[in-house]
């Protein structure tokens, strides 16, 4: 705990950020079928996002090397501001993809910095627990911004106004983080092959991630409001999707530090893929079954992009955390960028349970290839399994040790 105290400020600013941004996310996909945009436009609009997030995880080294994390951080949410709240002033699919787009530029940097400061300051014994912090702080906080979009509504300027005002309020908290700001990285250039031999798994996993989690953050209200759901069910099914992730981030981020992080990300892969699976062929238009599947479906789905990043980070040398942030997002924003487009086309032909099946698909390739490279590089290295399996040991005895003083009062 006393490791993550000097981050609480990092943390809560990433907090009300993330907020604003997912409810951005959903919002700007039912305002859009609200304003009759096809499917496959609000497919494009998510994409521009996508492609400004490429072009900004390539250049925001550079950017963290002149003028340092805080000042990235401040210009960028500034600018995000200003685009989110520009698009009330002109309803139209293309000016939408050029706003999204300089949004996604603004937000590759805004993240790159806030996960570089956060692996800047851990270790790799903690890693993987402190970036889970992380994304409960981000899965929370964007579980209660869905609400904002029943209790204001979809109409009007509001929400954009919300957005704004949220990524605006973000500066606040890191602006009295000064003392705990890393140095700024050394001037690295942005190297895809370096990237891809530090972590060929992490890579990969990321741009699944990408082609996954982002289509069901871009096209989930669509697929929801496609079997039927009311505006107020299509919250709630975004929210639980998201709850769902809470549920399992620290558990399989602990068990990721204790274990081969592989074998975690192969679990977590397959419980997503049998989540999707029943999504598509089973759930139907029933509100309950849609909620139970896409719990289990967020609850693996949403840890994968935490696990690949401290797999990659496990590998990185010192100095190259700002890099190899920058590049897992690079990696994911090809998979966003493909992803919602793609599954754009494929609910436009197929209906909306073509989502999931989409999903189930990449998700089974991506099982395939973890397998793979477990044997490529074969297990963890003895010295490092066995302190692994001694602090597993240490864990569950402490639990057991806790359960028998729940069961005897006098202790």
């Amino acid at each position: 705990m006393s490791q993550i105290r000097p981050l609480i400020p990092l943390l809560v600013t990433a907090g009300i950020l993330i907020g604003g941004n997912g409810l951005q996310g959903t919002y700007i996909s039912l305002r859009a079928l609200n304003e009759g945009f096809s499917t496959s436009l609000i497919g494009l609009v998510g994409t521009g996002y996508n492609i400004g997030f490429a072009i900004g995880c390539i250049y925001v080294t550079r950017i963290l090397r002149s003028i340092g994390h805080i000042r990235t951080f401040s210009a960028m949410a500034a600018i995000a501001s200003a685009a989110s709240i520009a698009m009330v002033l002109l309803i139209d699919p293309w000016f939408w993809f050029l706003m999204r787009l300089v949004a996604g530029v603004c937000f590759a940097g805004l993240f790159a910095t806030v996960e570089s400061w956060l692996n800047a300051r851990v270790t790799n014994s903690n890693r993987a627990r402190t970036l889970s912090i992380y994304r409960l702080v981000d899965l929370g906080s964007v579980t209660a911004a869905q609400y904002m979009i029943p209790t204001v509504g979809i109409e009007g300027f509001q929400l954009f106004a919300i957005i704004s005002m949220a990524l605006t309020l973000s500066l606040v908290p890191i602006s009295f983080a000064d003392r705990s700001s890393p140095e700024a990285p050394e001037a690295i250039r942005f190297d895809v092959k370096a990237l891809w031999n530090i972590s060929p798994l992490a890579t990969i996993g990321c741009i699944v991630v990408g082609l996954t989690n982002s289509t069901f953050r871009s096209l989930g209200p669509v697929y929801a409001e496609g079997i039927g759901l009311s505006i107020t069910a299509i919250a709630t099914f975004m929210s639980i999707g998201i709850i769902g992730g809470v549920v399992l981030q620290y558990p399989l981020g602990l068990y990721s530090d204790r274990l081969d992080r592989r074998l975690i990300i192969l679990v977590a892969t397959f419980g997503s893929l049998i989540s999707g699976l029943f999504l598509a062929f089973v759930a139907g238009s029933s509100e309950w079954l849609n909620f139970a599947g896409i719990f289990v479906f967020g609850a693996f789905a949403m840890p994968l992009y935490s696990l690949c990043s401290a797999h990659a980070n496990d590998h990185a040398e010192e100095g190259q955390h700002a890099l190899v942030s920058a590049g897992m997002l690079f990696f994911w924003s090809l998979g966003a960028i493909i992803g919602p487009l793609f599954a754009s086309f494929m609910l436009d032909l197929f209906g909306p349970q073509a989502l999931f099946v989409y999903t189930a698909v990449v998700l089974f390739g991506f099982m395939v290839y973890t397998l793979q490279r477990m044997t490529a590089r074969g297990p963890v290295p003895a010295g490092e399994r066995s302190m692994r399996f001694r602090n597993l040991l240490r864990t569950s005895t402490y639990f057991s040790k806790l359960a028998s003083r729940s069961d005897d009062p006098t202790k």
